[in-house]
């Protein structure tokens, strides 16, 4: 044993790993890579996205630093400033690009990578590399929920949708025996216990109804951990066609279904107790990012989840259409790579290659991304810190290597968080800066676990597992896609990645939803990556340790991607007034000047597809809508 109390096998699986395999934060995995590496952020482990470098100048101006745009003098001149290098600012380029070719473009961002949300995470295992998405993950529903202009947008960067339907392997998993599953904690239920054989439907579902290796209702209940009384009533939440609400008039069941949640329409309509309704709290954090005690009961019967058979009530057209139409249209970096295609589009020379096949194992040369006489440039490390109209143009502002730059832009596009923009154009008016300060977003975490094998899943028969009142809410095998020369690990003998969600709960904080999204916030800063390491091994363990997994040998690397503003305000009928989420939108979205807002916040919609509409929308507030071709 070191003397310090560190044995040699501490120092193998814990520091040794974490330096050379990605659990150590950003700037040990640099280090390990050598000081003259050039930047690869995506080959960056330990803790990513929402983190100090990317936001703390933002977080000081919010607090009251004022920069003063005078003091320096604007070095350079551009016909477009984008601020914001996720998939709505590339986007709003890419358009303007197309409008005005010989256009002078920059795109500042203040984190490391572009590609905002849609962020690429690598690792390597042996020899095998692995690549997975650290936020936005897919195209929700292309076919029915996209706009022309988006499905425009990504076949002309050589998109085939068609091609998801061979790329992603939607049989691997069924073909394999394994369904989905529910891990009831013993902190909760009183026993660790793994129920397998889930019948619910996914929001957004990759597998087939008829695959999903699905138990009948009333033996899945059997097992869960509650008094045997709830069991004849928690089958029922799937089998029944009674209506609960009989004898009201649909107006009325509307009513209650907006304003009733959906734990309250468990426990009271229902009659579940505690520990029973207990089986589902958690079940929702992963796409509303809180609990089923925030969302309503008509947001959880659109999205799939029992209790709502006999209702009577329509689901909403577009939620039927994100339950229908399969969720296959994957890259294996998630919406990664549409950001990567879009920035080799932009900026000629940063990758190599012309498809979608080739985008995934395309490396990009971040030295060219910024690089003087491009008609594109994209300043990452760049935190925009004032914008204002002047003088027929634009002067945009932004701390770089803690310098104060200024440039002198024609137009600019902001598409960045909405609750950032007054703090950056104190000279919108006080109800515009409002509506975008009622953007509050929802923080959540994805960490991706590289894993030498996945044999104990196939032991354990789940690729997917919900984790209702545990620390990870949803614990998955990554999607199955091949593209190309990348091929997903189809042996459970291959290393692979897993997906774990984690969403701060803030369930006693206020009396509405952004209240609770600002104090779950800042539970989340507070987290440090060790927290996270511990988490994802103790609960890895318990699920799957009696399957021969053991976390200090099977666990190769850790990243965590942490989104302090992560998925934008949507609207609540629990929360908001009616009309809100019309009107305050809308309010937000509005030009100002020379200046125009994008990104998926000017939507009210936390969708890849949303972000793009509102950068065609913004470029065509400046330059005037485009005429039909």
């Amino acid at each position: 044993m070191a003397a310090d109390g560190v044995t040699r096998r501490d120092f193998l699986n814990g520091i040794a790993v974490a330096v050379g395999a990605g659990l150590a934060p950003a700037a040990l995995a640099a280090a390990a890579r050598g000081a003259s590496a050039a930047p690869y952020p995506p080959g960056d482990g330990g803790m990513k996205g929402s983190n100090p470098g990317a936001y703390d100048i933002a977080h000081a101006i919010r607090d009251g630093r004022r920069f003063d745009i005078d003091a320096v003098a604007a070095g350079e001149t551009f016909d477009l400033v984008v601020i914001g290098a996720g998939i709505s600012g590339l986007a709003a380029a890419w358009f303007w690009k197309r409008r005005r070719p010989g256009a002078r473009i920059l795109i500042v961002d203040a984190h490391a990578d572009f590609g905002g949300h849609a962020h690429r995470n690598e690792f390597r295992v042996g020899d095998r590399l692995l690549v997975s998405y650290g936020g936005s993950e897919s195209f929700q529903s292309p076919q029915t929920l996209w706009s022309d202009q988006a499905k425009a947008l990504v076949a002309a960067l050589g998109v085939d949708l068609a091609r998801f339907d061979t790329a992603f392997d939607r049989e691997l998993y069924p073909s394999l025996g394994l369904s989905r599953g529910v891990f009831f904690t013993r902190e909760a239920f009183g026993t660790d216990r793994l129920v397998t054989g889930d019948p619910m439907r996914m929001v957004a579902d990759d597998i087939a109804p008829n695959r999903m290796n699905a138990r009948a209702a009333e033996d899945f209940v059997a097992d869960f951990p509650v008094s045997e009384v709830m069991k004849p009533r928690l089958a029922g939440l799937y089998t029944s066609r009674s209506d609960p609400l009989a004898g009201k008039s649909l107006a009325q069941k509307n009513e209650i279904l907006d304003r009733t949640s959906d734990r309250d329409w468990l426990t009271k309509v229902w009659g579940l107790d505690e520990r029973a309704a207990d089986a589902f709290q958690g079940r929702s954090l992963d796409f509303f990012a809180v609990g089923i005690d925030a969302i309503s009961a008509r947001e959880a019967y659109d999205t799939g989840y029992p209790g709502f058979g006999g209702i009577g009530v329509a689901r909403d057209e577009e939620a039927l259409k994100e339950m229908e139409e399969p969720y296959i249209h994957h890259f294996p970096d998630g919406n990664a790579s549409l950001a990567r295609l879009l920035v080799r589009s932009l900026v000629p020379g940063a990758a190599a290659g012309a498809s979608m096949e080739d985008i995934v194992g395309a490396r990009f040369d971040y030295a060219r991304l910024d690089r003087a006489g491009s008609g594109v440039r994209v300043r990452l490390d760049s935190t925009a810190v004032g914008v204002r109209n002047r003088d027929g143009g634009v002067d945009v502002a932004y701390v770089r290597k803690g310098k104060l730059a200024r440039v002198r832009a024609g137009h600019a596009i902001l598409a960045g968080y909405h609750m950032m923009m007054p703090y950056l154009m104190r000279e919108l008016p006080r109800r515009q800066r409002d509506a975008m300060a009622a953007n509050v977003k929802a923080p959540l975490a994805y960490v991706k676990i590289a894993v030498r094998n996945w044999k104990p899943w196939v032991a354990r028969r789940v690729h997917e597992v919900s984790n209702p009142m545990g620390y990870y809410s949803r614990i998955k095998l990554d999607y199955p896609v091949s593209l190309r020369d990348y091929r997903f690990p189809k042996s459970p003998d291959e290393p692979t990645v897993l997906q774990l969600v984690h969403v701060p709960q803030a369930r006693e904080a206020g009396p509405d939803l952004r209240t609770k999204w600002r104090t779950a916030r800042t539970i989340l800063y507070a987290t440090p990556f060790e927290t996270f390491e511990q988490k994802a091994r103790d609960e890895l363990t318990r699920i799957f340790g009696g399957a021969g997994f053991d976390a200090a040998r099977d666990i190769a690397a850790i990243t965590v991607n942490r989104w302090g503003h992560g998925y934008s305000y949507a609207g609540s009928t629990l929360f908001d007034a009616d009309g809100d989420d019309e009107k305050i939108p809308e309010a937000a979205r509005r030009r100002a000047g020379r200046v125009a807002f994008a990104g998926s916040d000017a939507d009210w919609n936390p969708y890849a597809h949303a972000a793009i509409d509102q950068a065609h929308r913004a470029v065509d507030e400046l330059l005037g809508a485009a005429k039909p071709a």
